[in-house]
């Protein structure tokens, strides 16, 4: 067996692996790997600082479901990580993590710029390893990317010191390959007990939560609602996973993202059939209203999710492709004559009399209004990425989506700064598609640097800004503590001059400040970003002290403009 140098085992296993991009911040101690990856497959982009190369690959991750990989140098180029791997922790996202280190004699020295990193990470990561030996280098990789695919999908921290990056093995990759990812099936007699509770229930809901998008699981999702029709209803991470224009969606239940017809709904329901998905508590709210007298039967492919939030009356542990596969197999083996025609017109009454307006003219623009023109003017296939904030609440409650990863979220995380790298990644994976990011005006600072990146490479996407001057959600919740504190950051005119901060990084942008305005801006900025291959800013001024719809339980949402009786 031929001896090469161990970094060109570890590109080959990358390589063999499904990386054909990665993203990455050069430094001395990194140096030989980046050496193996000259002259070959994997595409490399310079980042301008290490979160937002995790971002990147967290979202060219959620975009194809393989493993994203983010490269940094020793010290703070694996401690800037963090943040990132504790988002795709968060929302189980595959991803691989690779720093350099100080050599190996050094690491109790103090030596410049190492720290135990392995450490650091391990709270974040489903595995956190030092490579000791360079022999054992292409063997940890393989683990990493089966560990990072494996049952709940995770980030993988691998750390290479100096010195053993350096050396040589015995290596030939044509008699390699990747280890296996073991299949989670259900146990039968479980899937019998669900389609048991489903067939007992007279007002049904099937949940569509993020393992649905992970496990590729949609059709089969649509196949057995539009088989037995019952309602869909999905979670913040789960949306786009059932269309939203379907007679069959409910909305999505929660206390900050949902609909009012999605919380009722969820109200009148007697059993849910939870399917990859976490009960969040901005899901679920106060847990007794969110349980109440209603039956619950939990899939998830993680057993340690399943009773952790609460005990659910059958908990099911396997994919949530192969249960619902399961699944239909068993209402096609039995063929139920029973169908909740009925509950899915009080469903489609709901949907018709519980709303929220968005048609607003008012000046300033009101958010609502935003969403109205996204809906109207982006199509399907459009790609979509927001993170945290007021606009992320709006987005979802008003947004829609119906394609799986076409709306993506830092759901549980919700780091600031996550939408540009994530629209690099979203772009770098799906060079073809149309790229669109909502965004607001604080969280727009954080990784602004990244819009460098996507200028540098020929990336074009749309940032839509919904600016109110304010830290926006925090605004809203000191209103529980009657004051008004650091979070104004208002200045001068508008503030930021953030269609001047695109200018200094080669991109364009317009601010927009009627709502007659926002969709010929909005069109503007879809060709401008075409014709320039950079990104565009639609930057809009909406009012500063706008309010969510929220709440703490789900039966007692505050709305603050007016609604519709029902």
């Amino acid at each position: 067996m031929p001896k090469v140098p161990v970094m060109q085992a570890v590109v080959d296993v990358l390589e063999s692996e499904g990386v054909d991009t990665a993203f990455g911040c050069p430094g001395a101690a990194i140096l030989p790997l980046y050496a193996a990856l000259e002259h070959r497959d994997i595409k490399h982009l310079i980042v301008r600082h290490e979160e937002g190369a995790t971002h990147m690959a967290d979202g060219w991750a959620r975009t194809n479901g393989r493993v994203g990989v983010a490269i940094g140098t020793s010290g703070p180029a694996g401690t800037n990580m963090i943040t990132g791997l504790y988002t795709a922790q968060a929302d189980s996202i595959p991803m691989l993590c690779i720093t350099g280190q100080a050599v190996s004699s050094k690491l109790h020295q103090e030596a410049f710029q190492a720290v135990d990193i392995v450490e650091i990470a391990k709270p974040v990561t489903k595995w956190a390893v030092q490579v000791k030996e360079a022999a054992q280098a292409p063997w940890i990789f393989r683990e990493a990317f089966r560990t990072a695919r494996s049952g709940r999908p995770g980030p993988v921290l691998i750390d290479l010191p100096l010195d053993v990056q350096q050396q040589e093995i015995d290596w030939d990759p044509a008699i390699d390959a990747p280890l296996p990812v073991a299949a989670v099936h259900p146990h039968p007699p479980r899937v019998e007990k669900a389609l048991d509770m489903l067939l007992e229930a007279d007002r049904p809901l099937l949940l569509s939560g993020g393992g649905v998008l992970l496990g590729d699981a949609h059709e089969q999702l649509r196949e057995l609602a539009e088989l037995l029709g019952i309602p869909v209803q999905t979670t913040l991470m789960g949306k786009g996973s059932f269309p939203e224009d379907h007679e069959l969606f409910a909305g999505m239940t929660g206390i900050q993202t949902s609909q009012r017809y999605g919380n009722e709904s969820f109200l009148e329901s007697d059993l849910v059939l939870a399917l990859g998905a976490r009960f969040g508590d901005r899901h679920t709210g106060a847990l007794e209203v969110y349980r109440g007298s209603r039956k619950f039967v939990h899939v998830d492919i993680e057993p340690t999710q399943i009773g952790k939030v609460f005990g659910p009356d059958l908990g099911v542990v396997s994919d949530t492709g192969l249960f619902l596969a399961a699944l239909l197999e068993a209402v096609k083996r039995r063929e139920p004559t029973k169908r909740y025609r009925s509950w899915v017109r009080r469903v489609g009454e709901l949907k018709r009399t519980l709303t929220r307006p968005d048609h607003y003219d008012a000046v300033p623009i009101k958010a609502p209004r935003v969403f109205r023109e996204i809906n109207a003017l982006f199509d399907p296939e459009t790609y979509f990425v927001t993170a945290i904030g007021l606009y992320q609440i709006w987005s979802g409650q008003f947004q829609a989506a119906h394609k799986p990863r076409h709306y993506q979220v830092c759901g549980q995380a919700g780091p600031l700064g996550w939408e540009i790298p994530a629209a690099i990644g979203v772009k770098s994976a799906e060079p073809g598609a149309e790229v669109a990011a909502v965004v607001g005006d604080y969280g727009f600072q954080f990784l602004v640097e990244e819009l460098a990146v996507a200028a540098q490479y020929d990336i074009p996407f749309v940032i839509i800004m919904l600016n109110n001057e304010y830290l926006g959600l925090i605004r809203q919740a000191e209103l529980g503590y009657e004051m008004n504190t650091e979070v104004d950051i208002h200045y001068d005119t508008c503030g930021t001059d953030n269609v001047k901060v695109m200018e200094a990084y080669g991109c364009s942008g317009r601010r927009v400040f009627e709502p007659g305005e926002l969709a010929a801006t909005i069109e503007w900025a879809r060709k401008e970003a075409v014709t320039t291959s950079r990104p565009v800013l639609v930057e809009v001024m909406i009012e500063r002290e706008a309010n969510t719809p929220r709440g703490v339980r789900i039966d007692a949402m505050i709305e603050p403009e007016e609604v519709p009786l029902g």
